[in-house]
């Protein structure tokens, strides 16, 4: 985000974690749960670490010390296994049957199932009573999901029948009571921890791990290049605005030596056409110009035109 990276960020870090900590209610998990809990949270860390992007069969074939604990249930959306006093995860989908959503960064409405504060609802609710870390399950399409991990409930109402469940950072943040500075930190750290490290991944994974202009497929060296850049209030992290690059050109990329052309064909900056240098320029721009840049197997995944075409506009003029 433009203008954050100089912001004092922790003053607002500790006001929150202290407004939190006086919203929850006297309470703590039993000893037994709790400790299930923690070990099913180290394993997650643990299989999990490399990248947070899941697909559904992982996450009903999860097991802890040999034993089945599926981590989401087949036909609902929150998961409450009976050895736990509270709810475990819950699965925020746009195309479910509630009204889930994104209310402010870093922040998921959640709406009770059919049946009051009873049921399913009742764990849910004692999750934010006893202050418990839940897993927040986002699904990114079908059978593909994000894990967002540690979150909280960070507040229950019952006359509207939803909560608030937020990333554990923010689980004291009222968007109503929030300076600038707080509101700023939010969106920082929903972007960070949520929606960089999921649109790098659909990308990856669009573009089998692989450049679109060299098809390098070493994916360390590889980024998630955004067309619409995302500091601009239409550079949304989707997989149609992004394509995969290695470092060398993703920087070209953005640096207007290279451009794609809304036909998906690579050109080179003129300039740098008339530069004699060595084997990096001849090879790794000079010859790609020209080229059709590898899609995505999915047409739903492939760039958007429209994008590029308002991109490539900027590298015509640079």
């Amino acid at each position: 985000m433009c203008g954050l990276a100089g912001l004092d960020f922790a003053g607002p870090m500790r006001a929150l974690a202290l407004r939190g900590k006086l919203r929850q209610a006297a309470g703590m998990e039993s000893p037994v749960s709790a400790a299930l809990r923690g070990q099913i949270f180290d394993e997650v860390a643990a299989r999990f670490l490399s990248s947070s992007i899941v697909s559904r069969q992982e996450l009903l074939d999860f097991t802890v010390g040999g034993e089945s604990m599926p981590l989401i249930d087949r036909s609902r959306g929150i998961r409450n296994p009976k050895p736990l006093e509270a709810t475990l995860s819950v699965v925020s989908s746009a195309d479910g049957p509630y009204a889930d959503e994104e209310v402010s960064p870093g922040i998921w409405r959640y709406d009770f199932r059919a049946g009051g504060s009873g049921g399913d609802n009742r764990k849910l609710i004692a999750a934010h009573r006893l202050g418990v870390p839940v897993l927040l399950f986002r699904k990114l399409q079908p059978n593909v999901y994000q894990i967002v991990y540690p979150a909280r409930v960070a507040h229950v109402n019952e006359a509207e029948s939803h909560v608030l469940i937020s990333l554990e950072e923010l689980s004291g943040f009222s968007p109503g009571e929030a300076s600038v500075v707080e509101r700023g930190y939010a969106e920082y750290l929903a972007k960070r921890r949520v929606h960089q490290p999921a649109f790098r991944a659909m990308v990856m994974r669009a573009y089998d791990t692989q450049c679109t202009v060299c098809r390098f497929k070493h994916g360390e060296l590889l980024d998630a290049a955004h067309i619409t850049a995302d500091s601009s209030h239409s550079g949304d992290a989707t997989v149609t605005n992004g394509m995969a690059m290695c470092k060398i050109h993703h920087a070209a990329y953005d640096a207007n030596f290279l451009g794609v052309s809304p036909d998906y064909e690579i050109r080179i900056n003129a300039r740098l056409l008339d530069e004699v240098d060595g084997p990096m320029l001849r090879h790794g721009l000079q010859e790609m110009h020209g080229v059709k840049i590898t899609l995505p197997a999915r047409r739903a995944e492939q760039p958007d035109r429209e994008r590029l075409a308002e991109r490539f506009e900027v590298f015509t003029r640079g």
